[in-house]
């Protein structure tokens, strides 16, 4: 990965210009994470993170962070391995998965740039991980769901809800004015031209081309300074962008954002809205709000009338999922 400073270099995603399905958004809870402590190891370039920040940096577990550190690094090249392909669905327990069965050659091949982005006593920390990467795997893995554990998950549900929202609006922009139109209102470094989606970015210059394999573009809370794109393959290509919505408030506790919600649907409606995230049956939400099965379903058709939650058949059952405009109400109470 590359990330944007100052435009001196371009990478151009080529797609096709009517191909809406040639592009797709996803979520990364490990680019999340590798930017949270990139945050914790520079706090002051990160201003929207301060009340995050004032959340977390006294609960950090000192090792694992530290080897965490040693691998990402404050700034620059992010290893490709520590990230699976963002999809919309993923959890952070998958990307830990993932992460557990990193392929080995790629992960010596990631490592030895960050060896040779180093120096000191962190360069031979990176050199004896390379020469053992199924020991580092390990390790690495282990001090990510430490870290993650004491730093993100308790601001999950939070981060979550402003990605799901950035990438609800931007869905809508897309049906309703086309690629060239979402691409530029990306961030500033993002444009779109000549069937391409350009990100002008600080060293890195190349040309994809995504006509048979796609883009994703995926949304980041923490990476909230600029861009960066993923290219190499095997690699799905991806364009990680800053989140729109993110302030200095953004991780504040989710009972205010809950308030908020409930002022405007009530707060049955409002409980079922922000569980509603996953696909559940009628009788899932009443049994999770703890309310009757026939309350529930009045509440969901309330909602789904709204427009904030859709209701499909599957098989015998009917599920219930939010809706994008949905996204969009959660986002905007956080």
């Amino acid at each position: 990965m590359d990330r944007n400073s100052t435009r001196l270099h371009q990478v151009d995603f080529r797609l096709s210009p009517g191909d809406i399905q040639a592009v797709r958004f996803g979520i990364s809870p490990g680019h999340e994470l590798a930017h949270a402590v990139r945050v914790l190891l520079r706090p002051a370039h990160y201003p929207l993170q301060w009340g995050w920040l004032k959340q977390v940096r006294d609960r950090m577990p000192r090792e694992p962070f530290a080897l965490l550190a040693d691998v990402i690094g404050a700034d620059g090249y992010l290893p490709d391995f520590l990230t699976t392909t963002a999809r919309w669905d993923l959890t952070p327990e998958a990307e830990l998965a993932a992460l557990r069965v990193a392929a080995l050659p790629g992960m010596r091949i990631d490592l030895g740039k960050m060896v040779d982005r180093s120096s000191g006593e962190r360069r031979i920390a990176l050199e004896r991980m390379r020469e053992d990467p199924a020991r580092a795997r390990a390790r690495i893995a282990d001090a990510w769901a430490q870290v993650w554990e004491a730093a993100l998950a308790p601001v999950w549900p939070q981060l979550e809800r402003i990605l799901r929202a950035d990438i609800a609006v931007r869905s809508r922009t897309v049906a309703a004015e086309g690629l060239a139109a979402m691409a530029s209102r990306i961030h500033p470094a993002v444009s779109w031209g000549d069937g391409a989606v350009r990100v002008e970015l600080r060293k890195h210059s190349e040309e994809v081309d995504c006509r048979g394999s796609g883009l994703v573009l995926v949304p980041s809370v923490m990476g909230s300074w600029g861009c960066m794109v993923l290219t190499e393959p095997p690699a799905q290509p991806t364009l990680y962008y800053p989140a729109r919505g993110v302030t200095a408030e953004w991780a504040r506790d989710s009972v205010a954002a809950h308030a908020a919600v409930a002022a405007l649907v009530g707060s049955v409606r409002a409980e079922i809205l922000f569980s509603a995230h996953v696909a559940r049956t009628t009788s899932q939400v009443a049994a999770d709000v703890g309310v009757a099965i026939s309350t529930a379903s009045h509440h969901l058709s309330v909602l789904r009338g709204a427009g904030l939650v859709s209701s499909a058949r599957q098989g015998a059952r009917v599920l219930h999922l939010r809706t994008p405009l949905g996204e969009a109400v959660i986002g905007q109470a956080i």
